[in-house]
């Protein structure tokens, strides 16, 4: 039947088409005038739901960031290196800041991987909401015998230029302990070790969330399982995550669980950043504050352990921990290769990890382009498994020159000897060490042994023990020492006394 307002009914028809073809028409990313925050970035809260799936990060397309360009990084080396990152407007330190960080894991691929064949990278956005942006690196390495595909994850404010590594989202090193401990439940039915997990800021470098909010930890192909099980993943639900979270956290779990039609940075940080921070959680120093060895009350002496980790260092592991001891392990390059997870548990463990060379030569053999290379090799490989950059080296058989001097001085190692060497290499008998250690302790000693002889494990076990029982404060050699000199020479931390005045220096 025909309406009875025929001409009526048609005018309504024709305004509402109008409206639709102007609701289309308006350009893509255009928002209201509400919408949009005073200094140009998108208010928190007022975009469209997040986009992901559960178990990853949330992504955000580049689109709605105008002006952003794509960099190729640019480098020098023998590996096909192929990678790129974003330059928003307004964020150079962002740029600035991945340029560097892309730049050095480059380099220690190269260093660290043999066979080292292949590095691309690529990148994503996951979050550009109310002064936070991030960034979510991925990479893929290849090398003479796999492709490991690994991620890291960046988080920028726009207002500070500050950069922050994933585990700033956590409010302190407690926290990410705590974290850890539920990663492990949570990854308890995958291929993952448990021995692998450890809360350290290389280990928790991709942290971020799911639209829902939940908390979303990712690790690299061959981190905490084998290479071949791929990524894995823990969520942590977004109310067990909440107390766990900084305020930074907070602010970025709020920003990365907004949409985005368009984002902008309308201006540059007014301070002059590079990007750096704080020192963040899973960053962790090889000094005890509580222990002050130049007090007159407290006996400290270092324990130290070359040419390792072997197949039972973390039983000594084990025994350090059972009284509160500390040690310094002067690490090898090949060994670091086959016990990764040993180097990594180490560190997360407060002992302090050092450079022993890649293959134990004699560095004074070596043209200074040889001992550079020898000794970057194994200071990439731990910062690989760390992140931690050594600054302490132990030339092998203590033989070392004026042209190891000038290498380790430019590359930022100070040269430890020792004052007490046990032969434990040399003699395999666990009471003949027991007894050289103990007997050689004293205030400010340097004790040489070799974690990759069984007997010098049984022996540790019981000078550990007897040392605590002496009330020895065991710490690390940077503990003892202090500050020290890059290139220089140090066999034990007694302090050198001041030389007496002659009759002529008081004239």
């Amino acid at each position: 039947m025909a309406p009875d307002r025929p001409l009526v009914t048609v005018a309504i028809a024709m305004v509402v088409l109008l409206g639709l073809v102007l609701s289309a028409s308006r350009p893509v990313g255009l928002l209201e005038d509400s919408a949009l925050a005073g200094d140009g970035e998108q208010s928190a809260g007022d975009g469209p739901p997040a986009t992901g799936e559960p178990d990853q990060l949330t992504t955000v397309t580049p689109d709605a960031v105008p002006g952003t360009e794509e960099i190729t990084l640019a480098h020098e080396g023998d590996a096909d290196v192929s990678v790129t990152y974003p330059s928003i407007p307004n964020a150079e330190p962002l740029s600035d800041f991945l340029e560097r960080t892309l730049s050095a894991q480059a380099r220690a691929f190269e260093a660290a991987v043999p066979g080292a064949r292949t590095f691309h990278g690529e990148w994503g956005l996951t979050a550009a909401d109310d002064g936070i942006v991030g960034v979510r690196m991925t990479t893929t390495e290849t090398d003479s015998e796999e492709t490991r595909e690994g991620h890291s994850t960046y988080w920028y404010e726009t207002d500070t230029g500050a950069v922050h590594g994933s585990s700033h989202l956590l409010a302190g090193q407690a926290e990410l302990t705590d974290l850890n401990e539920r990663v492990r439940e949570a990854v308890s039915d995958t291929d993952a070790v448990p021995s692998a997990l450890h809360p350290i800021s290389s280990l928790y470098d991709s942290v971020g969330f799911n639209p829902d909010g939940d908390l979303v930890v990712e690790f690299d192909a061959g981190q905490v399982a084998p290479a071949d099980a791929g990524r894995v993943h823990a969520v942590l639900p977004r109310d067990e995550a909440e107390t766990l979270l900084s305020d930074l956290g907070l602010r970025v779990r709020d920003a990365a669980t907004t949409g985005v039609r368009e984002f902008s940075i309308d201006e540059a940080p007014e301070a002059d950043k590079d990007g750096s921070v704080p020192a963040a959680p899973g960053v962790l120093a090889p000094r005890d504050d509580s222990v002050d060895c130049s007090a007159p009350d407290t006996t400290c002496v270092a324990l130290t352990y070359d040419d390792g980790p072997g197949g039972r260092t973390p039983e000594l592991l084990d025994a350090l921990a059972a009284h509160d001891a500390k040690a310094t392990f002067f690490v090898t390059g090949l060994p670091v290769r086959e016990h990764p997870w040993v180097v990594r548990r180490t560190y997360a463990e407060g002992h302090e990890v050092a450079n022993h060379t890649l293959d134990h030569p004699d560095l004074t053999e070596l043209s200074a382009g040889g001992v550079r290379e020898n000794l970057e090799a194994t200071q990439a490989l731990v910062h690989r498994e760390t992140g931690y950059t050594m600054d302490l080296m132990r030339p092998p058989y203590g033989v070392t020159d004026g042209t190891v001097a000038e290498v380790t001085a430019e590359l930022g190692l100070a040269q430890i000897l020792w004052s007490v060497d046990t032969n434990d290499w040399r003699d395999r008998k666990a009471k003949v060490v027991r007894e050289r250690a103990l007997d050689g302790a004293s205030d400010g000693a340097i004790i040489l042994m070799h974690d990759i002889h069984p007997t010098t494990i049984d022996a540790s076990i019981d000078v550990i023990r007897e040392l605590d029982e002496r009330g020895y404060s065991m710490v690390t050699v940077s503990q003892l020492l202090g500050t020290t000199e890059p290139g220089r020479t140090y066999v034990d931390g007694v302090p050198e006394e001041a030389p007496e005045e002659s009759p002529s220096d008081t004239e």
